[in-house]
């Protein structure tokens, strides 16, 4: 591996590797030493930066769910233009064609990945949390707006989502489902939820 090269931001270095190799090789395929090859640095630099390959986990899971945030904005921004049903879809298909999808698997797969992330994170999954929560403030934007019936609970809503499009999009080695499937998913789901 190459040394002494300066690299302008370490950490996001290796994450942009981390996201690569997770995506290819799915979490089992997930170690320093696949990271730092992808990242074409000495293995040495994961370990000046975090404490343990563990440690470099935690951040890199935290550092993709905060990223859901500039998703969550535009998102937002979309409420009462277009339909709600092609908002969401569009908002879902983002997620979980993201590393987002991979994370799920690697949280499930590293208790001591669970573990840490439990002091900063003490209750869901992060990614699918933070997706959640997106559709949740857009479906009360829409509520406001009159597009999705006052009665229907965001709060409700918005993890039926996720669940459902998780599991269209749960077979990585699969084909990737059709925006159609999607959509047809979100209107399904939506459907208790128009306006009266």
């Amino acid at each position: 591996m190459p040394t002494g090269v300066a690299l302008r931001d370490v950490r996001e270095h290796l994450f942009a590797a981390a996201d690569r190799v997770l995506l290819r090789d799915g979490p089992s395929g997930l170690t320093s030493r696949a990271v730092t090859a992808e990242a074409e640095v000495a293995k040495g630099v994961l370990h000046r930066h975090f404490t343990d390959f563990d440690d470099f986990l935690a951040a890199f899971v935290q550092d993709r769910a905060h990223r859901i945030d500039a998703q969550a904005t535009t998102l937002l921004n979309t409420a009462g233009q277009g339909t709600v049903a092609d908002n969401i879809t569009a908002a879902l298909d983002a997620v979980f064609m993201s590393v987002a999808m991979a994370i799920v698997p690697l949280i499930t797969f590293r208790d001591e990945l669970r573990a840490r992330l439990r002091d900063t994170w003490p209750a869901g999954v992060p990614v699918l949390t933070e997706a959640a929560e997106m559709l949740a403030d857009y479906l009360r934007a829409e509520q406001k707006a009159g597009r999705v019936a006052k009665s229907a609970s965001a709060d409700l809503l918005a993890p039926t989502l996720i669940g459902a499009a998780h599991l269209l999009f749960a077979d990585r080695t699969g084909p990737r489902p059709t925006i159609e499937a999607l959509r047809r998913t979100v209107i399904t789901v939506l459907s208790g939820a128009q306006p009266e």
